[in-house]
């Protein structure tokens, strides 16, 4: 299901509240090829399969979200200052060049959402892997742990006989 399929839904077909109640099954099979408008009274209704009412939610949500992630973003890089109050205040842990980058990964996820299933999911990915990284900037724990002296012992080369 595509964005795109739902470029004309209000110009579908209009069926009558009575029209519904007396050939249900003949309204309900054309639903299941378009949008349908049941009219009554001055009131409109939609008619749509669940899927497609699914898919149309989550576009709502996750455009807002990419919508709110791309602002935010961009503010960073024009240098205003985003707090971690802010449901993406996360962000501004990043370099301009990382959030760039985010930027150009996001736009091209979301250029998809009309030509791939999985897009929406993938948009998802992509915000929940650039919050771990903020998170791991921002841990102390992962500092010290990288900070580290180790003492790892490099491995000799195996010798060409095998002992049993």
């Amino acid at each position: 299901m595509s964005i795109g399929n739902f470029g004309n839904i209000y110009s579908d077909e209009l069926i009558t509240a009575t029209e519904l109640n007396r050939q249900p099954g003949r309204v309900l099979d054309k639903a299941l090829e378009r949008p349908i408008t049941i009219t009554r009274n001055d009131q409109s209704f939609a008619l749509l399969r669940r899927e497609e009412v699914s898919f149309l939610v989550k576009a709502a949500t996750q455009s807002k979200a990419v919508f709110e992630v791309l602002t935010v973003a961009f503010s960073l890089l024009l240098g205003k200052e985003i707090g971690f109050e802010h449901p993406y205040g996360w962000l501004s842990v990043f370099e301009s060049d990382e959030l760039q980058d985010l930027i150009e990964e996001l736009s091209e996820a979301f250029r998809l959402i009309d030509f791939s299933s999985q897009a929406w999911d993938t948009i998802d990915a992509i915000i929940h892997e650039w919050h771990e990284s903020a998170i791991a900037i921002v841990s102390p724990e992962l500092a010290v742990a990288f900070s580290a002296e180790t003492d790892e012992m490099p491995l000799t080369q195996p010798s060409a006989e095998s002992v049993v």
